[in-house]
């Protein structure tokens, strides 16, 4: 008799674990799909700041880049974040001007919500490579999460013009 026992509280302790290594995988997806919803935002952000500045500054090459990024298409948008880190990196950027300081902030908000998702993918992907998941194919409803490759995003500012 005690047999049955120890044979029904392993089989409850392996279901337990089961249910649990799904509803992490679960979890990780949600939290990598959150991240990647914020990510966007971030960078739909970052792009209307540089086309504002753009606007009232630096002029065409810079609006042009900061545009193609707010309208690309999702198997567009890295190479159009690329090329408007690449412009915003060209032009001065004095951290006094508000239109400026709302670029820079949004740049290193932007490169915050970039590692948050960075590493959330990762862990993701490190979780669905799992033996186990694998075989039980938990996590198969779901396409694998992806990263987004974008230049750091982050906008150096002159020490002369920081320090004073």
């Amino acid at each position: 008799m005690w047999w049955v026992v120890v044979g029904a509280l392993a089989v409850g302790l392996v279901v337990a674990y089961l249910v649990w290594t799904a509803g992490r995988v679960d979890r990780l997806h949600d939290r990598a799909e959150a991240a990647a919803r914020a990510l966007d935002a971030h960078l739909l952000r970052r792009a209307a700041a540089a086309a504002v500045l753009a606007e009232r500054r630096y002029g065409v090459e810079l609006y042009a880049a900061a545009r193609i990024a707010l309208d690309a298409q999702p198997e567009e948008r890295e190479a159009a974040e690329n090329d408007l880190t690449r412009q915003l990196r060209a032009v001065e950027l004095d951290p006094a001007d508000p239109d400026c300081e709302a670029v820079i902030a949004a740049s290193r908000r932007l490169a915050l919500a970039r590692q948050v998702h960075t590493d959330l993918v990762r862990d993701a992907r490190a979780a669905r490579k799992r033996p186990l998941v694998r075989l039980l194919r938990m996590g198969a409803r779901r396409p694998w999460p992806r990263y987004f490759d974008v230049d750091d995003p982050t906008l150096a500012v002159p020490a002369d013009v920081a320090a004073g």
